[in-house]
């Protein structure tokens, strides 16, 4: 099937779909801030690259990024330290669950990838020691490249993760120990879970995830990645993006993604559009059930993919 020229019409059907689809998983229930939410819940954007966007269900409904902020801190930093980055975190899939301890000890405090939490502190401490100011680096590039200036941290979520924190609280002092963290854990892990508690909408993960599919451009038209930069953040998240489901992701959706427990998931199909789909019930991945559904339902009846 070609692209449509509008996507709307492919949003109200898959809307349409899902609601027909019995199974919706069960919300974040280790971050008690997140465990009320309605598994049901669903919102679903897509954003072109020129800004325009669709949308179908809560797509302007606020929730709980989580994991998906391990993208831009990524980019954030990718783009102020070069390839120098990848001497501290690499870039093979896990195979383990995201707050796993298991690999780092054999592999000298080095990260797999990225997007496990483990890699994800140790982008958030470089970008920290760079900016000073971690999380407040990245909202502003979120309020930047979404358009929304309203975007910000929801302190109870905050300190739900701060109150139930002891196994990002071990990654840190586990890599520090090995000389991968440069700034005290404490502050690395304030840094952190505020970065996961920033909330924000389909419509706004949609457009910020935009330079992404315009190789690198930001939304004001200044470059933040190379092209090379931006595929490679790319590729990492179809290999890596979904914790170890990435597999499973990358045969059902075919696009690079990044998930995050709050139910959200981001996707990319470079040169043609991004898309962000939110739903809180999770599978024992830690996907959104729903938006698993949702994105590969998209790519089936839209013909977009990177394969």
């Amino acid at each position: 099937m070609a692209p449509s020229p509008t996507f709307q019409p492919v949003l109200e059907r898959i809307a349409e779909e899902l609601e027909q689809r019995p199974g919706r998983g069960r919300a974040a229930d280790y971050i008690p801030a997140l465990a009320a939410r309605d598994p049901h819940r669903f919102g679903m954007a897509v954003a072109e690259p020129d800004g325009t966007v669709y949308g179908v269900g809560e797509w302007r409904e606020p929730f709980s990024t989580q994991s998906i902020t391990k993208v831009f801190t990524l980019a954030l930093q990718l783009a102020r330290e070069g390839d120098e980055l990848w001497e501290h975190v690499g870039r093979e899939p896990s195979g383990n669950p995201f707050n796993s301890l298991v690999q780092l000890e054999y592999e000298n405090g080095i990260p797999r990838n990225p997007f496990i939490n483990a890699g994800a502190l140790v982008v958030t401490d470089r970008l920290h020691t760079r900016t000073g100011e971690a999380a407040g680096a990245l909202l502003d590039f979120l309020r930047a490249e979404s358009g929304n200036p309203d975007l910000g941290f929801d302190q109870e979520v905050a300190a739900s993760e701060t109150a139930h924190g002891d196994r990002n609280a071990a990654l840190a002092h586990f890599m520090a120990s090995y000389g991968n963290i440069d700034n005290p854990v404490p502050d690395l892990l304030d840094q952190y879970f505020r970065q996961c508690s920033i909330e924000a909408s389909c419509a706004d993960l949609a457009l910020a995830t935009g330079f992404l599919a315009r190789h690198g451009i930001r939304a004001d038209g200044t470059r933040l990645l190379t092209r090379s930069q931006a595929k490679q953040i790319n590729a990492v998240m179809l290999t890596c993006g979904t914790y170890d489901a990435a597999g499973d992701f990358a045969y059902r959706v075919g696009l690079p993604g990044k998930s995050g427990v709050g139910g959200g998931i981001i996707a990319v199909v470079p040169g043609r559009c991004t898309l962000c789909v939110w739903s809180p019930g999770l599978d024992e991945r830690g996907n959104s059930v729903a938006g698993v559904a949702a994105l590969d339902r998209f790519t089936t009846l839209t013909g977009l993919s990177v394969f």
